[in-house]
């Protein structure tokens, strides 16, 4: 794992437990890539966090959720809702692009979103869990 990567782990579970409650976390690396996945508390909600780095590629996950319900997710998979959104139309060109995006209303809402989580995710969540 490289210092960039461990440096991002590391502002990631400072945040979480600097902000959160029951903060757990376990780190796994292969020579090809490095899973942060976190878990945490806050009063209802349960937060869930999983960053990946493989060939310079980052993919990442962050949930907030009260039971089972999607209060505010971020994430960047290759979501057929968000390629629709940014481009019009699903086609070949753009089919298994990650594109940044926030979950809302237990997914019933999309939109596009920028491309870093960190404090942002904190900023996010405030006006809706009062943090």
């Amino acid at each position: 794992m490289d210092k960039e990567t461990i440096r991002h782990f590391a502002d990631i579970i400072h945040l979480a437990q600097s902000t959160f409650e029951q903060v757990e976390y376990e780190i796994d690396t292969t020579p090809e890539r490095a899973i942060l996945r976190l878990q945490a508390r806050y009063g209802l909600y349960r937060v869930s966090v999983v960053e990946l780095f493989s060939d310079k590629l980052r993919k990442y996950r962050y949930y907030v959720l009260r039971e089972e319900w999607v209060e505010v997710g971020f994430d960047n998979s290759p979501d057929p809702r968000a390629i629709r959104l940014k481009y019009g139309e699903i086609d070949n060109k753009h089919t298994g692009e990650y594109i940044p995006h926030l979950h809302q209303d237990d997914k019933l809402q999309l939109s596009l979103t920028f491309n870093y989580i960190g404090d942002g995710l904190r900023d996010a969540l405030d006006p809706r869990l009062k943090l």
